[in-house]
């Protein structure tokens, strides 16, 4: 009879291998969760693109029906322009999507068009008053001599009356801030769209918020309330001008008025 044999004792991980095993699953967690940051970032970003896209559509379509562009809403206005009807807005540069006025439907409990980051999106809209004029950009008969008193781009007759001769917008569209100024981009290779060229403006000021971002030097320049705004690709918070997650689209003087031509509101 052979002899009885003795189960051999359990062997047990020691420290130093629980300590590689948890490292790598410490690895392959953190990897998961940066690939489902950079995704859900990803997504939340596009969300925001197809947001600004449909407003710049709301806006052609509101200007076909109405025969000019809305002006901005206020920080009190409920999502409604300032003032009812248009012609001198109360913020041009520096206000937001009017959602109410146009029938954007994603809004805050104020009535605020947002992003996917819930932040309000952003409206500028050219507040050039049309001028008696020389240039081939005639706004003006030379022989009419009433003031004019209403920026073509937001008041109905103006825009009818001047037609499409007349390109007075004023609003321009920078690759940095350095350099600018309240009226211009500060020399000809900082120009992304020169004045003349841009009627309007629609943007994001993306996840940072842009009003939390101190150093933000580019960002800055898009939410200070003058014509100058800047676009660019995103910038991390170690560049020169700071973080840069702003989202601009615009509408072009001659899409607008091709927009307008095509439905019969301008000859």
């Amino acid at each position: 009879m052979s002899p009885e044999r003795t189960p051999s004792a359990a062997r047990g991980f020691t420290l130093v291998e629980l300590g590689v095993v948890m490292m790598i699953v410490a690895l392959l967690l953190g990897s998961v969760l940066y690939t489902l940051s950079g995704q859900l970032e990803q997504r939340s970003f596009e969300e925001t693109r197809g947001r600004l896209e449909t407003a710049r559509e709301l806006l052609l379509s509101y200007a076909i029906v109405n025969g000019r562009l809305p002006c901005p809403a206020t920080a009190t206005s409920s999502g409604d322009e300032v003032p009812l009807g248009g012609g001198n807005c109360t913020s041009p540069y520096g206000g937001f999507l009017p959602a109410r006025t146009i029938g954007f439907q994603v809004v805050d409990p104020g009535g605020y068009a947002i992003d996917s980051w819930q932040n309000r999106i952003r409206y500028a809209v050219s507040a050039a008053v049309p001028v008696n004029s020389q240039s081939p950009r005639i706004c003006r008969p030379v022989s009419d001599t009433t003031p004019p008193v209403a920026p073509h781009f937001t008041d109905r007759n103006n825009l009818k009356f001047q037609g499409i001769d007349c390109q007075p917008s004023d609003l321009i569209i920078c690759r940095s801030a350095t350099g600018i100024t309240p009226t211009t981009c500060g020399g000809l290779a900082n120009q992304v769209m020169t004045q003349n060229l841009v009627v309007a403006i629609v943007f994001s000021v993306g996840k940072n918020g842009s009003l939390a971002c101190a150093p933000c030097v580019d960002e800055g320049a898009n939410i200070n309330g003058d014509q100058v705004f800047v676009s660019h690709t995103p910038a991390p918070a170690g560049a020169t001008n700071g973080e840069f997650d702003d989202y601009l689209v615009w509408i072009t003087v001659g899409e607008l008025y091709g927009k307008l031509i095509s439905a019969g509101v301008l000859p």
